[in-house]
């Protein structure tokens, strides 16, 4: 018994060229330990596939994986690639990645049943276990150790039927380590050479190798060429997962050059390729909706995106599809279906947060063209929210933009509190009065109907509730949660009162001419419904009053300046400027007003307007700058104002500000700047104008001016300086 099985292990050596040798390695390395070593690799391509998210509004990578940057490793080897494997410890083995466990079966293979016999390979398996170990550790971004497995194979296995995916292989690790020249070339010859040749390459290998040359020229930025190949690669589509990929790519590259006729060609391809994954099948159908080129195809279109959104199985792509309907609606001046389906797209489930700030930047957008400056506002601010992207050129374009209406809208703000403050001050007491008290009314009806509903919600969710466990669902007031909440939310809209007639009236008369308070004025005054606390916040000295309207006056003025030069919006500047002269203005804004006035009803082509305004410039201010330019429009302003003039006036108004004449130092510098608009040194005069502002204003009032000077000059030395206080002030 012994020598028979001395005898089985004496013929089944590596070291002995027999059948049975040959026989018993071959199938022993490729049954059991490759066998296991390939479920190991296809373990983790899973795990690579199902890991990795595609940007779909970015042109997908060729290959599905993300590479940490500069972490090649660089390893030592012997002439055998599989050298340096062997004796890990248990924790170790514990510790491998699935590619990591698929290169240890391959080393297995090759150092226990390689058959390396005078220099000659015996056991026809042991080819494919270095495959393997290169394709192991290329998933493990070891290029170059994968590199030397690669070469192994090639130099001593030229005949082996897997010669050519093994090139095709080591070209895409050259590739990764940008060699993508040498990957170039060995492509060329296996692909272009060969195939005007013999052509006696399987299709599979044809789409591997193109793909392979087509990634190799995107890393070399020849996007001809990178599309050339992609075009041979789907010719035969036999990798579907690649193959769909390939035409998804090709597409957008199309897209890019705005070549939508053969985007769209590309991308019909793609949708009625039925063996596509339906991720790449549903995004060709969104992308043929960014690239159609023909007004015609447009209700088609249309009418197959709403058969995608309702169809059940599309949920996933909600945000999406209604995204790009409402682009379609938009392109076709369908504004409200437009936003209908923007809108639809914020409130679908799961959607994407890159996603969510394309449509908060096209609403913002919408609204922007419609001067709706508040709301856009408030749009863009929701994309810097959402967006995780700092440094995405788009996001900081939406940025600029935002902080540009950052002033528009607090000025706006002043406007419409004081214009409030105002008028209710100017009321008589008794109006004042029941102003407020029907105020309070309103707040108090909002308030019950807000509670009533958080009641019913609360009442319904647990009748759903008490079905969905079997049991049956009850009214609320016997559930003690939504008890507990009206109870609260009671007391805190009409306090503690007693259960009686009438119990809704803050005083009452109970006998005689006694006068019993309501309890809950006794214990708590609700500051909200309390009729006094408002009538005390209203001014009534004549200071206080003149000093809202000054304010008020101010940022009229500003905001016909943003709306003119900034925004270009010729009529909400008129219409800004125009309610100003009608507020009596101080004496020095005047002569301003009435130029910008003149220059906007030019602008608009108004000729009888501007002659009005003009006539005004001339006739009460003959000696200024203004009518100098009105009466010789040919010579340029910054000619007769000289940089010494202009530095002679910016000191005269800082020896004011330094004298404490902070307001007039603002209305100088108003007066002053629009003579000379292209001066280098207006970004002085309006930071000393912010100092001042700061000087006799409160600090919103301050922050306010200084960011018109971070937002309007934030690349000179005094918008930096503005940034620098205004980051103070919030600290």
């Amino acid at each position: 018994m012994i020598l028979l099985l001395f005898v089985a292990a004496y013929s089944c050596s590596t070291k002995k060229d027999t059948i049975i040798s040959r026989n018993f390695h071959a199938i022993t390395t490729k049954f059991n330990v490759l066998f296991n070593g390939q479920e190991a690799f296809n373990k983790g391509i899973e795990e690579v596939n199902t890991g990795y998210k595609d940007d779909w509004f970015s042109r997908l990578p060729i290959e599905p994986i993300v590479f940490e940057e500069d972490k090649i490793v660089l390893e030592s080897f012997n002439s055998n690639p599989g050298a340096g494997f062997g004796g890990a410890s248990e924790e170790e083995k514990k510790e491998l990645t699935p590619f990591e466990r698929a290169e240890e079966k391959a080393v297995k293979a090759i150092q226990k049943h390689g058959m390396n016999i005078d220099g000659t390979e015996h056991n026809s398996q042991i080819d494919n276990a270095y495959l393997l170990l290169g394709k192991s550790r290329y998933y493990s971004q070891r290029f170059i150790p994968a590199i030397d497995a690669f070469n192994y194979v090639i130099a001593n296995y030229p005949q082996a039927n897997l010669i050519a995916e093994t090139k095709i292989w080591r070209a895409k690790a050259n590739t990764r380590i940008d060699n993508e020249e040498t990957a170039i070339e060995a492509m060329k010859l296996l692909l272009v050479i060969r195939d005007t040749l013999e052509a006696d390459l399987p299709d599979e290998i044809k789409e591997q190798g193109h793909t392979a040359l087509a990634m190799a020229y995107v890393k070399s930025d020849s996007l001809q060429n990178a599309k050339k190949h992609l075009q041979l690669a789907t010719r035969t589509l036999k990798n579907r997962d690649q193959g769909a990929r390939n035409l998804f790519i090709l597409g957008q590259m199309y897209s890019d050059e705005n070549k939508k006729d053969s985007a769209f060609y590309v991308f019909e391809k793609l949708v009625n390729f039925k063996k596509a994954p339906y991720k790449y099948k549903i995004h060709a159908n969104i992308e043929l909706a960014k690239n159609f080129s023909k007004d015609s195809l447009s209700t088609t279109l249309l009418e197959r995106m709403q058969k995608l959104i309702k169809n059940r199985d599309n949920r996933p792509y909600l945000d999406e599809l209604y995204y790009q309907t409402g682009v379609l609606h938009q392109n076709n001046d369908s504004i409200t279906l437009a936003l209908n389906n923007y809108n639809n797209s914020l409130r679908a489930k799961n959607g994407s947060d890159k996603q969510k700030t394309f449509t908060y930047e096209k609403l913002g957008d919408l609204y922007f063209k419609d001067s709706e400056y508040q709301y856009a506002s408030a749009y863009y601010d929701s994309v810097l929210q959402v967006s995780k992207d700092t440094l995405d050129i788009r996001i900081r374009r939406i940025k600029r933009k935002y902080k540009n209406l950052a002033s528009l809208i607090k000025f706006e703000a002043v406007v419409a509190n004081n214009d409030s403050i105002v008028r209710i001050a100017t009321l008589p007491k008794d109006e004042q009065k029941l102003f407020f008290e029907s105020y309070i009314e309103k707040l108090k009806k909002a308030d019950e109907d807000t509670a009533q509903l958080r009641l019913n919600q609360m009442a319904f969710g647990n009748s759903v509730a008490g079905l969905q466990s079997g049991k049956k669902g009850s009214w609320y007031f016997y559930n003690n949660q939504s008890t507990s909440f009206g109870k609260t939310e009671f007391q805190k809209i009409w306090g503690n009162r007693k259960l009686e007639d009438n119990w809704k009236w803050s005083e009452k008369a109970t006998i005689g001419n006694k006068v019993t308070k309501d309890s809950a004025q006794v214990n708590t005054v609700n500051l909200r419904y309390d009729l006094d606390s408002y009538l005390h916040t209203i001014p009534d000295r004549k200071e206080t009053i003149d000093s809202l309207k000054v304010d008020r006056n101010q940022a009229l003025y500003e905001l016909g300046l943003i709306y003119k030069e900034q925004f270009k919006n010729q009529n909400l500047a008129k219409s800004r400027l125009e309610r100003l002269a009608t507020l009596d203005p101080k004496e020095e804004l005047i002569l301003p007003i009435n130029w910008h006035l003149y220059q906007i009803y030019k602008n608009l082509g108004d000729a009888n307007q501007s002659e009005i305004y003009k006539n005004v410039i001339l006739t009460q201010y003959p000696d200024t700058k203004f009518a100098q330019i009105i009466l010789n429009p040919n010579v340029i302003l910054e000619e007769e104002v000289t940089v010494n003039e202009v530095e002679k006036e910016y000191k005269k108004m800082y020896y004011l500000y330094k004298e404490g004449k902070f307001e007039e130092v603002v209305l100088k510098i108003d007066a002053f700047i629009v003579t000379v608009p292209s001066s280098n040194l207006i970004p002085k005069f309006e930071l000393l104008k912010a100092y001042a502002v700061g000087k006799y204003k409160d600090i919103e009032a301050y922050k306010i001016a200084l960011e018109f000077v971070g937002v309007n000059y934030g690349s000179t030395e005094e918008g930096k300086k503005a940034k620098e206080i205004i980051l103070q002030i919030e600290k």
